[in-house]
């Protein structure tokens, strides 16, 4: 059904079709419409048999969700930021179970400084966590991703994290397709799960694993990420089929045709990144854009398919491992074709703009291979230089981030006094 709606209610009318037996919730910005939504859903009594929970923290919400999940009930939660790093060690442990778990990370960046805004520094610390992590680029394929899950998810035995911008994406009113429940029965069948705590039939899950089988345990789990590899085209064909649209999938390829530059991106950005492609498509360049949907596991297969034509790479990105740099430009560095020059293009951290413009002089000089191999985009240099001035004149400089800060400000001040 068309609807104008934010981001954050699509997704929780999606999942709320879906027929969850337990959410466990607990609030942090910027996902917080999305359980509030489906909270105010369950008080009608439209959820059906679904048990709703107020948790105490997001520890307390991921724990309460391995308890349902492992007593066979289909089992979401949402969380972003800081909330997910609070509940890091029972992520690590959903997975490791082979729990199927869905959750929304509505993606904010990390403190300290603190801050609300998005960037994809919160979903990218658990990478390794043995989720699958599927990203939206907008509201539309944000709903349809979370029905996707639940079925990925129950078909493997594993968690997904479905991850959508925060704010740019979860507090986007715009016009959305919302999955119907009579069409998401046909789509996603009865949950049957692999494992089940029964006091009738007793067993033990998590139990103590030593050294004999805890390899094969890893194994097996990487494995089942690897199965996902063939499973997501498949649930993506499946879905085309009955919805009539093309969501999800391990990659979205973009005028590739002919492209010599290609720029690879996940998330909100690539609506921007594609306009900007199609304003030098249309002078003549030979440019296309990469979208990555699923970054674990992640398509090595499709993006080196994607890229064998690419004379250089251009990878946008919200996140940076620091000390290293870019962090999925790492995932794409085995894909490239022979002699492909390949840049790392930090953008975005925080809910700093990502401008046309910015893009448009990036590309400039990616084009004419005068790009730093790793550029920080609209970086204030004069800031930086500042804080680096001060740090060698004193050793005690102060705190960096209010610093930085009050230096800002002071500059803008001058602007506006003449």
């Amino acid at each position: 059904m068309l609807k104008q709606i934010e981001g954050s209610q699509a997704v929780a009318f999606s999942v709320a079709h879906c027929d969850p037996e337990v959410i466990a919730a607990y609030p942090i910005s910027p996902q917080t419409h999305i359980v509030e939504q489906l909270s105010a859903l369950w008080k009608r009594g439209e959820l059906g048999n679904c048990e709703y929970i107020n948790m105490e923290s997001e520890f307390g919400a991921m724990s309460a969700c391995i308890g349902a999940s492992a007593t066979g009930a289909r089992t979401y939660t949402a969380t972003a930021s800081q909330g997910l790093l609070f509940m890091v060690e029972a992520v690590y442990n959903a997975s490791g179970l082979g729990l199927p778990i869905v959750m929304t990370v509505a993606n904010r960046a990390i403190g300290a400084p603190i801050n609300i805004w998005n960037d994809h520094t919160d979903a990218m610390s658990q990478r390794d966590s043995g989720w699958l992590q599927l990203y939206a680029e907008d509201n539309q394929e944000a709903a349809d991703l979370h029905v996707q899950a639940f079925r990925i998810a129950e078909e493997l035995s594993l968690p997904v994290m479905v991850c959508m911008d925060g704010f740019i994406l979860t507090h986007a009113v715009e016009v959305v397709d919302v999955p119907e429940k009579e069409d998401i029965d046909r789509f996603l069948p009865p949950y049957e799960p692999r494992q089940v705590l029964d006091p009738a039939k007793p067993l033990s899950i998590g139990a103590m694993v030593g050294p004999e089988a805890y390899t094969e345990v890893r194994y097996l789990a990487h494995h089942r990420q690897l199965q996902a590899l063939e499973l997501i085209p498949q649930v993506q064909k499946e879905w085309e089929e009955i919805f009539h649209r093309d969501s999800g999938g391990l990659v979205k390829p973009y005028k590739l045709e002919g492209a010599e530059t290609v720029v690879v991106a996940l998330g909100s950005v690539l609506g921007t990144i594609k306009d900007v492609v199609d304003e030098r498509r249309d002078r003549g360049d030979k440019i296309g854009v990469l979208g990555i949907v699923a970054f674990r596991p992640f398509p090595t297969e499709a993006v080196k398919e994607a890229l064998k034509h690419a004379k250089r790479v251009v990878v946008v990105e919200k996140a940076f491992s620091v000390g290293i740099g870019g962090i999925v430009s790492s995932h794409i560095y085995p894909t490239l074709p022979e002699h492909a020059k390949l840049y790392e293009v930090i953008a975005g951290l925080c809910g700093r703009p990502n401008t046309k413009h910015a893009l448009q002089d990036m590309l400039d000089k990616a084009e004419e291979d005068k790009l730093d191999h790793t550029t920080f985009l609209d970086l204030d240099r004069e800031l930086v230089d500042q804080e680096l001035e001060r740090e060698s004149l004193t050793r005690r400089s102060g705190p960096v981030a209010e610093n930085l800060v009050r230096d800002a400000r002071m500059r803008a001040d001058q602007h506006l006094a003449h």
